[in-house]
């Protein structure tokens, strides 16, 4: 009697599990639709959450970061009121910022929300964000959302919506993620579907062990990666300007006032704690000559001028010695 009860427990575990990745192999090969039905399109809800009590729930990451199950009962009072804030600081599992002509938004991937916003308005949250190319973001998945979130607007009802990623053994990246949804009210009438959508970007080879990809289309021009790149800056602390160990204000710069400094470029821009200044004006404009800093200015009328071929500092030739444009710093 024991080992009947204990077979039947485990039927009835199946049967309220979504597919796992050891059923991939029964999805079929993407064939240029964005999702696929599968169980017949039938959702598998458990009847005790058929009911009309609004829940939200997301299971935690997995010990490759990786999110799982996320799993609501969506209302109208799940809907965000707010306007939606940013989710760049979250990196799934498999992340990279990769980009590509051809692309709509360029970028490959996106942070993709297993449960759309416009549902439950989550936000950074780390346990409702995927690494899911643009295709299946926005093919994919967002007609989904978009019928759900228009079903409940338009009729005030509940809907069952279990979105499970689904990983081939310890991939980074999910091959893709099936969708079920069920409307509460009635039985199923207005939203009922069970899919699998791909998490695939057409002309673009993934590597869904690591993420990494490539270009695999001649329609798909040119690859761009992006990227933060770390260099050594010269610091002017008087002046607060950062430069780099080629720009020729380095050679007149008084040594106590110079300090080598190591940040990253994006900083710089940003003008953050780590280099509250930014570059100096002559490499903001990548070289191209233009009027000296005051500074600087005042260097060249308090030391003696031996860095230009013309008699004077009132010259406006440039010389091949000295890479300014000197400008007029005082009347001849």
């Amino acid at each position: 009697m024991r080992k009947i009860i204990i077979s039947m427990f485990i039927v009835l575990s199946t049967l309220i599990t979504p597919i796992s990745a050891y059923e991939i192999d029964e999805i079929p090969e993407y064939s240029g639709n964005p999702y696929v039905e599968i169980h017949d399109n039938v959702p598998i809800f458990s009847s005790k959450d058929m009911n009309t009590k609004s829940f939200e729930s997301y299971s935690n990451l997995d010990s490759l970061d990786r999110p799982q199950v996320a799993y609501a009962n969506v209302s109208k009072d799940l809907m965000p009121t707010k306007k939606r804030e940013s989710i760049g600081s979250v990196k799934p599992a498999g992340w990279h910022t990769v980009r590509y002509k051809g692309i709509d938004g360029k970028y490959l991937y996106n942070r993709c929300h297993l449960i759309g916003y416009q549902l439950t308005g989550e936000n950074a949250n780390r346990k409702n964000l995927m690494t899911g190319t643009r295709y299946l973001n926005v093919e994919g998945m967002l007609p989904l959302e978009n019928k759900v979130s228009d079903y409940i607007k338009k009729t005030n009802h509940h809907v069952l919506y279990r979105v499970t990623p689904i990983y081939d053994g310890d991939n980074l990246i999910a091959d893709g993620v099936q969708i079920e949804a069920y409307s509460v009210e009635d039985k199923g009438q207005g939203v009922s579907f069970n899919v699998f959508c791909y998490n695939v970007q057409p002309g673009i080879t993934i590597d869904y062990k690591t993420g990494d990809s490539s270009r695999s289309n001649d329609n798909i021009i040119k690859e761009y990666k992006v990227t933060e790149d770390t260099s050594t800056y010269v610091l002017n602390v008087k002046t607060h300007k950062f430069h780099k160990p080629t720009c020729a204000s380095v050679r007149l710069m008084n040594d106590v006032n110079m300090h080598q400094h190591g940040v990253q470029c994006g900083a710089l821009q940003r003008g953050n704690a780590a280099a509250p200044p930014a570059l100096c004006r002559k490499e903001k404009r990548k070289g191209k000559p233009g009027r000296l800093p005051t500074w600087l200015k005042v260097h060249l009328k308090t030391k003696e001028i031996t860095d230009i071929s013309q008699p004077q500092a009132g010259c406006k030739a440039k010389s091949h010695r000295n890479p300014f444009r000197i400008p007029r710093l005082f009347k001849p």
